[in-house]
C-alpha cells in the first residue's frame, strides 16, 4: 500500500532528518511511528503526503511514486488529523465536516448524509451537534471532529500527526476507544504519530520505532514486549519481562459456559503465548480442566499493559 525504498531527507544545513528508510505499510493497517524527539517520525509521516519532499530514494503508494501523482489528488485521497485540531471557527461542525467532500463536488443530500454517518459512529447526535460552532464543544469533542472531517470523503489512507497529545487523559482514552471503533468499522491504512509508548502499543497492528532517523525496531506490540530488538527498545518500552499473570488479562464468565467458537488455551499458557495467539484473534477463550472460564480481548489486554507500563510495574519474570 505504502513503500519507502531508501528514503532520506537532508536539509539546506546538511543534516539529515530521516537517512534510508525502507519499510512497507499494509493495506487497512493501524502503524504507528514512535520515537524520542528529533528521532524523524513526523518527518516520515509528512513526506507521504508530500507537505515535505524527499531528498533521496521513493515513496510509492500503490505502487505509484507519490511524484507521479497530481498534488490536489493525492491529498484529496489522504486524511490528515493534527495535534493542532485547526477546525475552521466561523464554520459550523457539518460544514467543517464537509470541506473536502464540497471540493470533491459531492452532492448535497450525500454530504449530509456523510456527515450524519460519521457523528453518529463517535456518539455525537447530528440533531444536537451539527449545527454547533467549535467553541461550543469540548477539546476532546473537536479532535473527534477533526478526525470525522479527514474520514468525511472516505480516502484511502489517514496519517495522524500526535492528534491526542494534547488531551486530557479521559478525552484521550475515550479518542483511543473511537479509533480503535472506527478502524474495526473502516480498514483504513492508518499512520499514526506518537511519543506515547502506551498508546503505540494500544492502537498499533505494527509499531516502528525511530531513532535519529533510522529504524530501530518494525513489529507487532507482542514483538516489542516480548522480542525487543536492543536495550535502546527495551528501555523505550520500559520493559524487560512482563510480570503480568494471565488471569490479569481475563474477563472471566460461568464455569462451563461456550460463548463463542474461537481459539482455545489453558489457564496454564505463558502470556507470550498468549500474545501471539491474539496477534491472529481478535478475541480468545481460556478453559481450565476442559470447561472455558474466561475470554481475553486482544483490547483489553493491551489496555492492562498498557496500564502496567504507566505504573511502573516490576520487570521481572
Amino acid at each position: 500500500m505504502i513503500r519507502f525504498e531508501q528514503v532520506s531527507k537532508q536539509f539546506p544545513s546538511g543534516t539529515f532528518a530521516v537517512k534510508s528508510l525502507d519499510f512497507e505499510i499494509k493495506k487497512g493497517e493501524f502503524f504507528v511511528l514512535i520515537g524520542p524527539s528529533g528521532s524523524g517520525k513526523t518527518t516520515t509521516l509528512k513526506m507521504i503526503n508530500r507537505l515535505i519532499e524527499l531528498s533521496n530514494g521513493w515513496v510509492l503508494i500503490n505502487e505509484k511514486k507519490i511524484s507521479d501523482y497530481d498534488i490536489n489528488e493525492l491529498r484529496w485521497n489522504i486524511g490528515y488529523v493534527l495535534q493542532q485540531i485547526a477546525l475552521f471557527p466561523h464554520m459550523t461542525i457539518a460544514e467543517n465536516i464537509a470541506v473536502v467532500p464540497e471540493l470533491k463536488n459531492w452532492g448535497k443530500e450525500k454530504i449530509v448524509a456523510r456527515v450524519d454517518e460519521l457523528l453518529k459512529m463517535v456518539g455525537l447526535d447530528p440533531k444536537e451537534y451539527r449545527n454547533r460552532k467549535p467553541n461550543e464543544l469540548s477539546g476532546g469533542q473537536q479532535q473527534r471532529v477533526g478526525v470525522l472531517r479527514a474520514l468525511a470523503a472516505d480516502p484511502e489512507i489517514i496519517l495522524m500527526d500526535e492528534p491526542f497529545s494534547a488531551l486530557d487523559p479521559f478525552s484521550r482514552e475515550k479518542l483511543q476507544d473511537d479509533m480503535l471503533e472506527i478502524q474495526r468499522k473502516l480498514k483504513k491504512t492508518i499512520v499514526f504519530v506518537t511519543h506515547d509508548i502506551q498508546e503505540a502499543l494500544r492502537l498499533g497492528d505494527r509499531i516502528c520505532l525511530m531513532k535519529e532517523g533510522k529504524i530501530v525496531q518494525v513489529g507487532t506490540p507482542n514483538e516489542f514486549l516480548m522480542n525487543p530488538a536492543n536495550d535502546f527498545v527495551r528501555e523505550f518500552v520500559g520493559s524487560k519481562k512482563l510480570t503480568i499473570h494471565l488471569n490479569e488479562l481475563m474477563t472471566p464468565v460461568s464455569i462451563g459456559s461456550k460463548l463463542f467458537d474461537t481459539k482455545t488455551i489453558s489457564l496454564s499458557t505463558p502470556v507470550g503465548e498468549v500474545f501471539e495467539h491474539l496477534a491472529l484473534f481478535e478475541q480468545i477463550a481460556v478453559e481450565d480442566n476442559g470447561k472455558q472460564i474466561g475470554i481475553i480481548s486482544r483490547q483489553n489486554a493491551l489496555k492492562v499493559i498498557s496500564q502496567y507500563l504507566r505504573e511502573g510495574g516490576q520487570t521481572h519474570e
